[in-house]
């Protein structure tokens, strides 16, 4: 079962995701939060496998949500989807840096925010469609240039070759498709770069490879 907190300052809003979300059998919506201190504090108590949180709340917002959600150790185990009402807001952007999962626009259809909380829960990042990859790169290329990651240098040839691929917005079974890998070392080999390179979340890896100049926008077509 994937248990779901809700995260939004609008009834109406919460309201619509859980009447969407309890119909499936998987998916259980634990709580429900309308600011974002409370949402952190839920989260805590919950510990719930999907946080779908909304950017701008009153108290706290769910940027600075998301950061105390994911830099909490007992917490390891949450995943954060950010909701927006715009999809080119630079404060998701900031909140995938942050370590959050990816991000949905309020306004998805039923099927695409089921879909979501699917793939975020079972450990993908919400990167997949075309609109996101750019948007990422966008924000990524605007940003200045960090200095060399000596993570990456840890690398195997192997592993910067799947870095690569889940840049390009691939889920493990089509990395191992690709690659001509069993969808187990797929996700084992995804699961080494995030302890190589200290990120939470895949979303994290596709930031940098973008940023560290490992793959540019369109690359892979």
């Amino acid at each position: 079962m994937i248990r779901v907190l809700l995260a939004d300052d609008q009834t109406l809003v919460r309201a619509g995701f859980r009447s969407i979300l309890v119909g499936e059998p998987d998916i259980d919506v634990l709580g429900e939060a309308d600011d974002g201190a409370q949402a952190v504090r839920l989260a805590a108590e919950l510990r719930p496998d999907v946080v779908l949180m909304d950017i701008r709340m009153p108290v706290l917002d769910g940027l600075e949500a998301t950061r105390r959600i994911v830099r909490d150790a007992r917490l390891a185990g949450v995943r954060v989807v950010i909701l927006t009402t715009f999809d080119l807001d630079e404060y998701v952007y900031g909140a995938i840096r942050a370590g959050a999962s990816g991000f949905l626009v309020k306004d998805t259809e039923p099927a695409e925010l089921i879909h979501g909380v699917r793939v975020v829960a079972r450990g993908d990042a919400l990167l997949a469609p075309s609109v996101t990859r750019r948007l990422i790169a966008e924000f990524a290329l605007r940003s200045a240039a960090p200095p060399p990651d000596a993570a990456l240098d840890a690398l195997t040839a192997r592993e910067r070759e799947v870095l690569e691929l889940v840049a390009a917005g691939m889920s493990n079974d089509e990395i191992a498709r690709r690659l001509v890998l069993s969808t187990a070392t797929a996700k084992t080999h995804v699961s080494r770069i995030l302890a190589k390179v200290g990120a939470r979340a895949r979303a994290q890896l596709v930031v940098l490879a973008y940023e560290s100049g490992m793959v540019r926008p369109g690359w892979l077509g």
